[in-house]
């Protein structure tokens, strides 16, 4: 956005906000169809809403009744849900259990089953410095097993489905497409950090993170001229564990961190959880596996770990846009109002949801909980009905506070830096390849509240070029 256009576009509202009353709908209209009807934007589609929040009137409307791809905007229906249905206090418990007696020499004779059940930080660590899986092996210590005489079972039988049948191929290779389990660890991601190495022609550095033997990595990748482009490439071949990595990277350049997903994210969690005891001194004797039913009847609780409540994990959802946590939490939804940790009973428990909100519509054609679909649907009408009704809804204050904050923090932290929308725009992003949106709330600097949601689809510019006009509008929003 240019200085120029701004003090356009500032001349055109000044006169609604010099009096401190909301923007007059016919001076918006006016400022909002100059940004969206600009010639570049011919070729694709927007669908745009904005409401009063004090009066609820519609002070802007354009194919708002249309149903777009939301992309991760889709999330303010998981998350809002998910705080309705479950509550912000909702904690996932994570277990060890057994039926197995544990001798005198501290041998547990049996089965060690690691139960999940949808934390999606058991890797993150605690102010004291300990990861979930930390938690859980010091307590497998304190109940005195130094070693285990059986397998150890890698229980996710509370999830299912592991991806929507619409997910790209693709994306499945990113940390963004990763698959869901009740038992995950590092978002069932390796980070692989790629550095030149001392000299032209000599192997490229990669370090991994986690270190764990249940992924290999095997890189031909090769120092180049300074200055040169790199060519790097990374391949996993799906149902495989190896990542190939290929090409040339260039002297002195910075680190590159690629973020790569890992298929069966149960059995990466137990692998994982496995070597950490080998460090203990924690012996497992017997096979790393998985399992999807639940561990036998009668088993007993060895030790637990409880994730952070639903009202901090909510902002791990939609500040950094986070799919996997998404769709944990979807699913989660169908084993709170279902019983079953599935889409298709998820679906029916967020349409529960929409119902008792006053907004039917919502769930129209909801395929996933993270909007990576490219087949979901929602009218940026509804999306607005849902903002709207969340104002008044008892986790008012915690959904809002979920939300990434302009030029803050999560997905906005770098946009709208320096302008009247710094700090008083709270909304969700949304990225696809071909679909951009924005959808949540601005306060202007007269104090007057709007409630918005705003959609490009068919987009064949650079996504930044979106973005823009959406960012020039809630910039008129917040003066």
């Amino acid at each position: 956005m240019t200085k120029t256009r701004l003090i356009v576009l500032s001349l055109l509202v000044a006169a609604p906000l010099a009096s401190g009353r909301e923007l007059a709908p016919a001076a918006l209209k006016k400022a909002v169809d100059r940004i969206l009807d600009r010639p570049q934007f011919e070729p694709l589609f927007w669908a745009a809403e904005i409401r009063s929040g004090k009066t609820g009137q519609v002070l802007y409307e354009r194919n708002a009744r249309k149903n777009m791809t939301p992309a991760s905007t889709m999330k303010l229906v998981t998350t809002a849900a998910a705080l309705d249905v479950l509550g912000p206090e909702y904690r996932m418990r994570t277990t060890l259990e057994t039926s197995a007696p544990i001798d005198g020499q501290g041998r547990l004779l049996g089965d060690l089953y690691l139960v999940g059940r949808g934390d999606p930080v058991l890797a993150r660590k605690d102010p004291d410095g300990r990861t979930g899986f930390d938690v859980l092996a010091d307590a497998l210590i304190a109940a005195g097993v130094s070693r285990i005489q059986g397998r150890l079972v890698g229980d996710e039988s509370l999830l299912r489905d592991r991806r929507p049948e619409d997910w790209e191929w693709a994306d499945l290779v990113w940390c963004y497409g990763a698959e869901v389990s009740a038992l995950s660890w590092n978002d069932a991601c390796a980070t692989l950090s790629v550095l030149p190495g001392s000299r032209v022609g000599d192997p490229a550095v990669v370090d991994r993170v986690p270190a764990s033997a249940y992924y290999s990595v095997v890189s031909s990748v090769t120092t180049a001229l300074a200055g040169v482009e790199s060519d790097l490439t990374l391949v996993r071949p799906l149902g495989s564990s190896r990542i190939e990595l290929s090409g040339t990277y260039p002297l002195g350049g910075a680190r590159d961190d690629l973020e790569v997903a890992l298929e069966d994210p149960a059995r990466y969690a137990t692998t994982v959880f496995a070597e950490l005891l080998r460090t203990r001194g924690i012996e497992v004797t017997g096979e790393i596996t998985t399992t999807a039913t639940p561990a036998p009847p009668g088993a007993r609780v060895l030790a637990s770990r409880e994730s952070p409540p639903l009202r901090e994990l909510v902002k791990g959802v939609n500040k950094p846009s986070n799919n996997l946590h998404a769709e944990i939490l979807r699913r989660l939804l169908g084993v709170a109002g279902r019983g079953e940790g599935s889409l298709e009973k998820s679906r029916e428990v967020v349409a529960d949801f929409a119902q008792r909100l006053g907004v039917p519509g919502l769930v129209a054609a909801l395929e996933d909980g993270s909007g990576l679909s490219r087949t979901d649907m929602l009218r940026p009408h509804d999306l607005v009905d849902l903002l709207v009704a969340m104002e008044s809804h008892p986790q008012a204050a915690v959904f809002r506070d979920s939300l990434p904050t302009a030029g803050v923090d999560g997905t906005l932290e770098r946009r709208l830096r320096g302008t009247p929308a710094e700090g008083r725009v709270q909304a969700k992003t949304g990225t696809l390849k071909q679909a951009n949106a924005l959808a949540g709330y601005v306060t202007s600097r007269a104090g007057d509240r709007y409630v918005f949601s705003i959609v490009a689809n068919h987009n064949t510019l650079k996504g930044r070029d979106t973005t823009a006009a959406i960012d020039e509008i809630v910039t008129l929003l917040a003066r």
